[in-house]
């Protein structure tokens, strides 16, 4: 069953994906062969094949949570082009209100 240029478009108007007619039809044959690929791959055997999430084990790759000195507030602040309260002051956007 090959996937038609109205499904791909219909496809495309739930993603709220303007497509042109050229790529309307380009699209239809490339996503007909995803389909039957995937397909393919739901009719494998995988009853002796266990759940995972990763095809290898994953470590921690982490560093210890170590508490060490930091900069001070004045350090922090000292070359910023504004502050206010000990704090960065920054332009505000999309017009919140003070």
């Amino acid at each position: 069953m090959a996937l038609t240029v109205s499904e791909v478009a219909k496809l495309g108007q739930l993603a709220r994906i303007e497509l042109s007619d050229e790529e309307l039809a380009r699209l239809a044959p490339q996503l007909e062969v995803i389909l039957e690929s995937m397909a393919r791959v739901s009719t494998l055997d995988t009853t002796d094949v266990p759940p995972t999430s990763h095809p290898e084990p994953l470590t921690n790759v982490f560093r210890a949570d170590v508490l060490e000195p930091s900069l001070t507030i004045d350090q922090a602040l000292g070359m910023a082009p504004a502050t206010e309260d000990d704090r960065f002051r920054v332009p505000r956007i999309l017009g919140e209100e003070a």
